[in-house]
């Protein structure tokens, strides 16, 4: 996330030379991942959707961000 942003909420994942853009709410993807990689950002993304959205609006107001833990 970046404190600039606009919404609706959303987060960025980086994975080798592929970048994709996930709504928090409705999980809708813009980019490109390998699919295997996908399916684990997007199980990642509904195991933590409230700290996601927690994290958004702490962005939005400037705040330090909140480390959530990465998928076992």
């Amino acid at each position: 996330m970046f404190f600039n942003e606009h919404g609706p909420p959303h987060f960025h994942a980086v994975y080798g030379e592929y970048k994709i853009t996930v709504e928090i709410e409705s999980g809708a993807v813009r980019g490109a991942f390998p699919t295997r990689a996908l399916r684990l950002v997007l199980e990642w993304a509904s195991l933590h959707r409230e700290e996601l959205l927690t994290d958004w609006e702490r962005a939005r107001q400037r705040q330090p961000l909140i480390r959530i833990e990465p998928l076992e």
